[in-house]
């Protein structure tokens, strides 16, 4: 099993060749495990990989066959495994000449031999695929036209879609699987177990976003889910709760009324269900029996709206479709009675418009939720985060305690992470946005001054805009205008990415350049960052040992080791400079202990140690119990101890500094060697002392 493992985003300008060639200074690093990403033949110049084509080879542009086997031999001669992401629920179809089974389905129709690969409505075609601009007849990845979905649930679809996947396992080129988005598969506890079978039983993980208290079906043959659960717990133990109401208050001034997020994120649900994804519903609601006028598909799309999670899998997770019923019953009292028919069918595991629901649901919660409400909901966009409720504001030092019990309990060996691809804003730019809410009376000052001197007429986007633009300070203007006009067409209020306002996102590009080129605008905000820059690499420094030493298996984004201030993508798909990174490690084991600086070594320092402790030792990492100190600033330490190791981080750094910062007034007892530093420490330890030199200690105990 790994210790931990270290994501790569492959492609044709970093490919296996090159990974490979990582591979000592990843070694060195302390990784256990090389994560790559998905490796199988993709549209051409696709910079992700998701898009696959030819499920018969390796990417050529990635590196080919040999790529892959040299990348593997030099992983497993430095002892570091290899973990693949594969992508069972979707094909790129941009280009039939590249993807051979949809031109034949497109040239043949229904009389295709692929035509059960795809999940076509043959019906609605009338023996063919209907595509763009005509209302589609496919189901596909969220609402992405050119990735069409494949019904894995076949057994000949699973085979030919996995046989290379299983031979890198059996020739003994991959030692483990990651599982993008299983919640668009028809079944994806049959499909997990097929593919444990498949796969020689090697460990698996699975792409799924866990809401609230939601819990990964038990029966599932996976280890766990990629972490986003533990980044948002992380996140909020980061966060003053004293700042919500002020920061509320910011908020709803910039909308001109309150905003509540549970009736945006709803409201964003409908629309798409009723848009986008409008086909999926009917096809849905012709499944269910529907005749005209009988309310079904506003049953459908009302259910779909209430529903707190991305799915259930029946029978498991039947409560939350039960809430949600209930829920859309009390909106919509005059659709009562065909909500109750409808949730009772959908609630039924052997109804095949109940299958095709819980296919449909994830993509509308994805759509509605994470590509549209995140976008129209500035009060501390940290928060608006991929499985994250941005009205769960922050979590208080018990609590998390609590929850990360839990998580050893339940979870001990899923994946924990920070920043992913997926990532709205990388763990380093969310660091800095935390601050804000230990001066929200600051924030609002400011917004209020930006918003006299730049004004695009959509004052909660600037607002999400001005936080982007503080988190990943300094930045370049292009990157920030990318950012900025991706935010304001997935907001979709004034300009979208159909139906584009030229007027309005030049207004937008000249509010991002006033950052640059508007001296009293550059000011404000440079005055504003050099107040949260020190604060924000505390966060950063707090953040990263929580997750490297709390329970789970941490996972590392490339280039994280040290600052990322990264935007969605593909802002955090950018290349990574190893060779600085590398050249920065070394003179750290040489004895240099850096400072916190603008370098990012004093990150590198602490990923290199926890990452290295994890893989060397991991017998000082089993139980979890809480550290608490003993003063008046007690609240500003977030600790435990893992049965050999004690994590120490400094929390809410701004409102410490202005009650003066540490100092021997607040004691913690500890008996061990910090491995950042090389003390020592014995008995009752001033925090103002532990911290002397950095806002965090690892401490492996005696």
């Amino acid at each position: 099993m790994p210790a931990n493992s270290y994501r790569l985003q492959l492609s044709s300008e970093f490919t296996l060749r090159d990974a490979a060639a990582q591979v000592p200074y990843l070694a060195r690093l302390g990784v256990d495990w090389l994560y790559l990403s998905p490796l199988l033949e993709a549209a051409s110049g696709s910079s992700h990989g998701y898009d696959v084509v030819d499920h018969g080879r390796v990417d050529a542009s990635r590196g080919g066959a040999e790529g892959l086997r040299l990348l593997a031999e030099t992983a497993h001669a430095a002892g570091l495994g290899v973990l693949v992401d594969i992508v069972p629920n979707h094909m790129g179809v941009a280009d039939p000449e590249a993807n051979l089974w949809w031109r034949d389905v497109l040239e043949h129709g229904q009389a295709s031999p692929f035509a059960a690969f795809f999940d076509v409505d043959w019906e609605a075609g009338d023996g063919r695929v209907r595509t763009w601009p005509d209302e589609v007849n496919y189901r596909r990845f969220f609402a992405v036209n050119d990735l069409a979905a494949l019904r894995v649930e076949d057994r000949r679809v699973f085979d030919a879609t996995h046989g290379e996947i299983v031979r890198w396992v059996e020739d003994g080129l991959v030692d483990g699987l990651r599982v993008d988005h299983p919640d668009g598969l028809r079944d994806p506890g049959q499909y997990l177990e097929r593919l444990a079978d498949a796969a020689h039983g090697v460990p698996i993980w699975v792409e799924k976003i866990l809401e609230g208290d939601e819990q990964l079906p038990p029966q599932w043959p996976a280890l766990g889910t990629t972490g986003y659960d533990a980044l948002r717990l992380i996140d909020r133990v980061f966060i003053d709760a004293r700042g919500e109401a002020e920061l509320t208050r910011v908020a709803d001034e910039s909308a001109g009324a309150p905003l509540d997020w549970r009736a945006i994120a709803a409201d964003q649900k409908r629309e798409v269900a009723r848009g986008m994804l409008h086909p999926d519903v009917a096809r849905i609601a012709r499944e269910l029996g529907a005749t005209p006028d009988d309310g079904t598909e506003d049953a459908i799309v009302e259910l779909a709206a209430a529903l707190g999670v991305y799915r259930t899998y029946l029978p498991f997770g039947a409560e939350h479709l039960e809430r949600a019923a209930a829920a859309a019953s009390a909106h919509r009292s005059d659709l009562g009675d065909a909500i109750a028919r409808v949730a009772r069918a959908l609630g039924d595991p052997a109804n095949p418009g109940a299958a095709r629901f819980q296919q449909t649901s994830g993509m509308i919660m994805a759509k509605g939720v994470e590509d549209s409400a995140f976008y129209r909901y500035p009060r501390l966009t940290g928060l608006n985060e991929v499985g994250g409720d941005p009205s769960w504001f922050a979590v208080g030092v018990d609590q998390f305690h609590e929850l990360q019990a839990q998580r050893l309990e339940r979870l001990p060996e899923s994946m924990t992470t920070l920043t992913t691809h997926d990532t709205k804003r990388s763990e380093d730019t969310r660091a800095r946005i935390a601050t804000i809410a230990e001066i929200p009376g600051k924030w609002a000052a400011l917004v209020r001054s930006l918003r006299s001197l730049v004004d695009t007429g959509d004052a909660p986007l600037e607002e999400l805009v001005w936080q982007a633009v503080l988190g990943a300070w300094p930045a370049t203007p292009e990157r920030l205008v990318d950012y900025a006009l991706k935010a304001a067409r997935e907001e979709g209020d004034v300009t979208s990415w159909l139906h584009r306002d030229e007027a309005f996102e030049a207004r937008l590009v000249e509010l991002v350049h006033a950052a640059f080129d508007d001296e009293r605008v550059h000011r404000l905000i440079e005055d504003f960052s050099t107040r949260i820059t020190p604060a924000g690499w505390s966060n950063g420094l707090g953040m990263k040992l929580l997750q490297l030493l709390g329970p789970g298996m941490p996972d590392v984004y490339q280039g994280t080791e040290r600052w990322d201030r990264s935007l969605v993508d593909p802002d955090n798909r950018r290349p990574v400079d190893y060779a600085a990174s590398a050249e920065l490690l070394a003179r750290l084991d040489g004895g240099w202990l850096p400072p916190v600086d603008g370098s990012g070594a004093a990150k590198l320092l602490l990923v290199s140690r926890a990452l290295r402790l994890r893989r060397d030792r991991p017998e000082l990492l089993r139980g979890y119990e809480p550290v608490r100190a003993d003063g008046p600033k007690a609240d500003h330490l977030v600790a435990f101890d893992r049965e050999g190791v004690v994590a120490l981080a400094t929390r809410l750094p701004l409102t410490l500094k202005a009650d003066g910062g540490w100092n021997a007034d607040t004691v913690v007892a500890l008996r061990g060697r910090d491995e950042l530093t090389g003390r020592r420490f014995d008995g009752r330890v001033p925090l103002g002392t532990l911290f002397s030199h950095y806002p965090v200690a690892l401490v492996v105990t005696e």
